[in-house]
């Protein structure tokens, strides 16, 4: 299992705004249930199969695309742990068991 984080920044659109883009975004990821995900101030976190969430960070860089932007620049930061299971969860427990 993978948790895997996403931003996607339309380029050349003529605003500032991007929550038009990223509520396509939600709504793809609403529209499966294969893969958890969790939407945060800069970004999208999702947890599943590495090759499930990339298929669903491809069809939002098209819904990006079918919007009329004509760029898309994409932050894709991957946590691929293969030793144990590490869900969203349990990555912030541990860290909160430190505090």
């Amino acid at each position: 299992m993978a948790v895997v984080e996403l931003t996607v920044c339309p380029l050349g659109t003529g605003t500032t705004s991007a929550s038009s883009y990223v509520a396509g975004a939600q709504k793809i990821l609403s529209d499966q249930d294969k893969i958890k995900y969790l939407l945060n101030p800069m970004g999208t976190v999702m947890e599943g199969d590495l090759d499930e969430i990339f298929a669903l960070i491809r069809k939002i860089q098209e819904d990006v695309f079918d919007k009329g932007v004509d760029r898309v620049y994409s932050i894709i930061k991957v946590d691929d742990r293969r030793d144990k299971q590490a869900s969203m969860e349990q990555k912030l427990a541990s860290v909160k068991a430190k505090l």
